[in-house]
């Protein structure tokens, strides 16, 4: 980005933060609903144009709510170590124990070698399967850049000169689809089912969040692929890395995994799932996280060692953590200080519109700010 353009946004939150709370105190808003509206300004303009780094620009609630009294340092601290952020630092962590085994690339390349390599395009539709499953599991990013090396070599081995564009682009799309279809599966899940808990009152069951995210990747996916592959004619075969024998550390974490997945699913169904049958009625989803976390640094790896070291597990994407604490800070001053109804109210013109218009409006607002 623009250095200049970085520099000038520094002075350019606050004055926004500054216009923008004024205009609200004249119209007879709050205080409290000013500076809440000025501290989250500040936040999304040095958010997008970056004079200091993005994680400590999402301390800025940390220290500017309280201290103004929109909210308690207790409700503000809270918001950092909140349920869901715990669930996505678990999630960040299984995922490292993956990677750092292997399992994730024996996955990818099991399902590869499933569709088969006699043409270009169940070549690309099987790596956009591994890549889709993947990612619902690990980052989107994780699995894009495990995947490149192996599409590479494919690449490099292929006759079809038409092949490396839909192949390299299908693994980058089906990473976003897939991440669609868990909780875990990309960033914001976790800040939808964050916010929507913050204003609704309710959570989002694991399962539930499936049963809406997973026949969106199953819909998409191939719809993605056969746009790709439209063009791809190629019909002989290719050769693809051999999958060899499962070691014991990737078939310890598959296992951990397996039954982590499996818990997250059955935690509240059917019936109350087993949080009601042994009356863990506070058990959440972050709790079954962590404690596959512990497990991971239990359990021997085969080879003198455990499944995960503080090493692997501590490169994960902390800043991410501190961002989404700084987000549902903001969500939640935004309900304390009255702001979140005053914007309702001011958006209620939007009630005559239909439905199906309002959501594409949504989409394509979020699609192009993103």
């Amino acid at each position: 980005m623009n250095s200049s353009l970085t520099s000038h946004s520094l002075w350019l939150g606050p004055i926004l933060a500054f216009a923008a709370g004024f205009l609200l105190v004249t119209s007879g808003f709050s205080w409290d609903a000013a500076i809440t509206l000025g501290v989250a300004i500040i936040c999304v303009v040095w958010w997008i144009f970056g004079p200091i780094p993005i994680p400590v620009t999402s301390l800025i609630p940390l220290i500017a709510l309280p201290m103004s009294g929109v909210l308690s340092m207790e409700q503000t601290s809270a918001a950092y170590g909140h349920y869901l952020v715990l669930l996505l630092l678990g999630g960040f962590i299984l995922s490292t124990a993956m990677e750092k085994s292997g399992a994730h690339l024996r996955v990818a390349l099991t399902m590869v070698r499933a569709f088969g390599g006699t043409s270009s395009r169940r070549l690309v539709f099987g790596f956009m399967a591994a890549s889709a499953l993947l990612s619902m599991w690990i980052s989107n990013t994780a699995t894009t850049l495990m995947l490149l090396p192996v599409a590479l070599a494919v690449i490099e081995k292929a006759r079809d000169p038409a092949l490396p564009v839909p192949l390299l682009l299908g693994i980058a799309y089906a990473a976003s689809v897939g991440g669609i279809g868990t909780p875990i599966g990309t960033p914001p899940n976790v800040a939808f089912m964050a916010i929507y808990s913050e204003k609704i009152g309710a959570d989002i069951s694991f399962l539930t969040w499936m049963t809406w995210g997973v026949p969106v990747v199953l819909v998409f996916l191939p719809i993605v692929g056969l746009w790709l592959t439209r063009n791809l004619r190629y019909s002989g075969g290719v050769d693809l890395p051999e999958v060899g024998d499962w070691k014991t550390a990737e078939r310890r974490v598959m296992y951990v995994f397996a039954l982590t997945a499996f818990a997250w699913i059955t935690r509240s169904e059917p019936f109350g799932g087993w949080s009601a049958l042994f009356s863990l009625s506070d058990t959440n989803d972050s709790m079954v996280a962590l404690t596959a976390v512990v497990i991971m640094f239990l359990v021997p790896d085969g080879e003198g060692k455990k499944l995960l070291d503080w090493d692997s597990a501590k490169k994960i994407e902390w800043g991410l953590l501190i961002l989404f604490g700084g987000g549902i800070a903001i969500a939640k001053a935004f309900g304390e200080s009255g702001l979140s109804e005053s914007l309702g109210q001011a958006v209620s013109v939007l009630s005559s519109w239909h439905p199906l218009a309002i959501l594409i409006a949504i989409c394509l607002s979020v699609t192009f700010m993103t």
